[in-house]
This record gives structure tokens, sequence and C-alpha cells, in this order.
């Protein structure tokens, strides 16, 4: 078990490595590159929490193969800067494992694989039944929602999610 769980440690360490070089050639080129030749998936964006240090590669579309390596955008919901809620989901004993150290009025920086960075300010933090979260992706204005599974730190899946809404700034 400790075996299995370093190994999953070490899967997000590197992969976040090859999808930090992947991004940063999506944006130079303006095309979408996949950090890896087998990869379904690719980077859209990088995410950053200034005040707790901390900064994660967000690919495209929640499936489980991605979450694998990263934070994920729900592609049923708006790009980062769009109108409406967009929603990043991740793991909590990985990429996400920090949201617990987020706090309202906490800073969240969102750049885009097009270049364009979005700056969101935390306004809530609750935790809700994975099927009653009450995010609503056309929900006027320009939101943003980072969701977990919770409790934190605990070993077996359960119904409860994490959830951090912010609202863009200007």
């Amino acid at each position: 078990m400790l075996g299995k769980s370093s190994w999953i440690m070490l899967k997000a360490e590197v992969s976040q490595v090859l999808l930090a070089r992947a991004f940063s050639q999506s944006v130079a080129s303006g095309e979408a590159v996949k950090p890896w030749s087998w990869a379904d998936t690719w980077p859209v964006a990088e995410i950053t929490l200034p005040r707790i240090g901390e900064t994660a590669i967000v690919l495209n579309g929640a499936t489980p193969e991605s979450l694998a390596f990263g934070p994920a955008h729900v592609s049923e919901t708006p790009r980062p800067g769009e109108r409406g809620t967009s929603v990043i989901a991740a793991h909590r004993d990985t990429h996400f494992a920090f949201l617990k150290d987020v706090k309202v009025g906490d800073l969240v920086s969102i750049t885009r694989s097009d270049g364009l960075t979005f700056r969101y300010t935390v306004t809530g933090l609750r935790v809700a039944d994975w099927n009653r979260s009450g995010i609503d992706a056309h929900a006027p204005g320009h939101k943003l929602v980072l969701t977990t599974c919770f409790p934190f730190g605990s070993v077996v899946r359960g119904p409860e999610r994490y959830i951090v809404e912010a609202v863009m700034v200007q």
C-alpha cells in the first residue's frame, strides 16, 4: 500500500513537470500541445494561488484519465474568463490537497493556453453532496469553482465535495 501511494504521488509530481512544458509550448505556439504522445488530454490553463504558493497545470476534460495527472476543467462549463461558472476539479490527495488551506479573500490567478490571465477572489468555502452542489454553469457574471472530494485525508470515497467559490476581479 505504501508503494502504491508513493507511485501515485510520484506520477502526480512528474506529470506536472511534463504538463508545464506542454503548457508553455501551447502558449508560445497558440496550438494545443499534448504532454506526451499517447495523452488523451492537453493543458488548457495554469492556476496559481499566490498566498499559499501553489501552482498547477489544468487539463482539458475532467475524465478519470486526466484527473490522474492533474486538475481538469469540467468540459460542460465555460472556460475561465468567460461568462458563467467555470469549474476545475482535482483529487484531494494530490493536486487539490492545498484547497484545505484556501481562505475567503485569497487571490486565484488563471492563465489560459491562449495567454490571457484572469484573476478571481475567493468568496466562499463549503461542503456539499456531489449531486447537490448548486453550481450553475450559466450563472450571471464571471465565476470560478475549484472542487475536490471531502473530507481531506480520507482513504475511502465519499459523497461529499469541498467547493471553493470565487468571482472575477477587475
